[in-house]
């Protein structure tokens, strides 16, 4: 099955200069696709684009993104994962206004998607999440107090020995046993 494209326009693809971070760098020399597609697998939207073989795009829309159009003609979204802000310059006013329309459109099902999964995660590892802490605990606890005694008991000798007081101290408790 995997991804179907869901909406498909053309455009000049832009990235941010990652040292400036205000020029754009034109990562597409002429006019490409860029397609929305729906994943149904994961249940993610993606905003992908080619020049050639190469994906210059391939960006997962989450609910947090923002489009926004800088100019009649030229639109931009930060997406956080790639690091990056892609920039799209369309040939039309109308074309940016319907890549905009869409963007807002797939955020939205995706805002649905996440929480739907949200509440089956929620359903699913609330009993299991119980358990897995309760196993957790168990093996881990004899062996970090151990890994970290063991660690530290030299210490506790070094710092004892030159003083008198705490080896006093210490040798009445262990009489009294």
């Amino acid at each position: 099955m995997g991804e179907q494209p869901i909406f498909s326009t053309r455009a000049h693809v832009f990235q941010i200069d990652p040292n400036t971070k205000k020029n754009w760098v034109p990562t597409s020399k002429h006019a490409v696709t860029v397609s929305y597609f729906y994943d149904s697998t994961r249940n993610v939207y993606r905003i992908i684009s080619l020049d050639g073989s190469k994906a210059i795009i391939n960006s997962t829309i989450t609910p947090n993104m923002t489009f926004t159009k800088t100019s009649q003609k030229f639109g931009q979204w930060a997406d956080s994962r790639a690091n990056t802000v892609y920039g799209l310059g369309f040939s039309s006013e109308h074309h940016l206004s319907k890549f905009a329309e869409k963007f807002q459109e797939f955020k939205e099902a995706a805002r649905l998607a996440k929480e739907k999964s949200q509440e089956k995660m929620e359903l699913t590892s609330t009993p299991s999440q119980e358990s897995a802490g309760g196993d957790l605990q168990s093996p881990l606890t004899p062996e970090s107090i151990n890994g970290t005694d063991d660690e530290r008991a030299p210490d506790v000798t070094q710092n004892s020995e030159p003083r008198a007081e705490p080896t006093q101290n210490a040798l009445p408790f262990s009489h009294r046993k």
